[in-house]
């Protein structure tokens, strides 16, 4: 199969129609081998009754549809972990994505060799105070921090090699940094293309201040696993052992001090040193133990389920 199609969704039924026959019509116009996953992501609307009504048409419509709304990344990742094609592409199911770039980005994936290519919305219809002001600085930390240098992490519209999509872990709310976990899973051929960006057809943004905000938590989350994710205890230990070395350091100098050179002196405890000596040297075995406790945990941790299927279209 050439090109899996995997679509995350929430309360997106108006659009699903127009999105599905854009879809199809570009792959049949290209004579591609697709499917196309819906992944309903707690929906309240009508957009599973709609999913079903297409399958129905097209036995290359598949769908999942969780439980509850459990996030954008739990859905990728469902999306993920079934999706056949030798290249995945994601897009969002407003129609801000378009399809027709589908082609273009299959190609940079399969004749230009490269592991994912990542859209970028140049010239957007967003508001500019509330989405593409906080767009633009997060993006621009997130080059900062990660090394990688797209212009739009956020972007729904990438294309991957299935090597990609099936070797990379999305989960909590990561679907932003996927560039960045494709990065630190070993596939660096990282492209970017300028794609078309439309403006929202039907219903309403869900991107608010709060997702700005988990955004920026959630880039710190990152640098700190890319770096010290599999061992914890190169940070925390190095931190313990610093913090307990500089209490002790005070704790050495009182005692020199007190018996050598100020015996008839205040008590040691009397001093501001030995309350600052006390509480490094506690801060830092605190670290120490954090980083200890981290070893351990990421050696015996289980993967559970992040997210739980109510129903299935077209899949065993």
């Amino acid at each position: 199969m050439n090109i899996s199609v995997v679509i995350p969704l929430l309360n997106e039924y108006e659009s699903l129609n127009e999105l599905n026959d854009w879809i199809v019509s570009v792959m049949r116009t290209n004579h591609f081998s697709y499917e196309i996953v819906f992944i309903d992501d707690g929906s309240t609307d009508d957009s599973w009754k709609t999913i079903i009504q297409l399958s129905e048409k097209n036995d290359n419509i598949k769908g999942i549809r969780f439980l509850k709304n459990f996030g954008k990344s739990q859905a990728l990742h469902a999306g993920f972990d079934i999706a056949m094609g030798d290249v995945v592409i994601t897009m969002d199911a407003d129609l801000q994505d378009n399809p027709d770039e589908i082609p273009e980005l299959y190609s940079m994936i399969t004749k230009d060799g490269f592991d994912m290519v990542s859209g970028w919305k140049k010239k957007r219809y967003d508001s500019v105070i509330t989405k593409n002001l906080p767009s633009k600085l997060f993006n621009w930390a997130a080059r900062k921090t990660s090394g990688v240098k797209l212009h739009d992490f956020n972007c729904g519209l990438k294309a991957y090699n299935k090597d990609v999509v099936k070797n990379i872990d999305v989960n909590g709310e990561m679907h932003r940094y996927i560039p960045v976990l494709s990065k630190n899973a070993g596939f660096s051929n990282i492209g970017e293309k300028i794609v078309l960006h439309q403006a929202r057809k039907y219903g309403e943004t869900k991107f608010g201040m709060d997702r700005f905000i988990n955004g920026f938590l959630d880039l710190i989350t990152i640098w700190f696993l890319s770096r010290f994710g599999k061992r914890p205890m190169h940070l925390f230990g190095a931190l313990g052992v610093f913090m307990f070395a500089v209490g002790f350091g005070f704790a050495l100098y009182l005692g020199i001090d007190k018996l050598f050179f100020n015996p008839s002196g205040r008590l040691i405890t009397q001093r501001p040193q030995f309350y600052i000596s006390l509480s490094t040297m506690i801060i830092g075995t605190q670290f120490f133990v954090a980083g200890f406790l981290g070893e351990i945990i990421l050696r015996t941790k289980q993967n559970k389920k992040r997210y739980l299927i109510k129903d299935k279209i077209n899949l065993n």
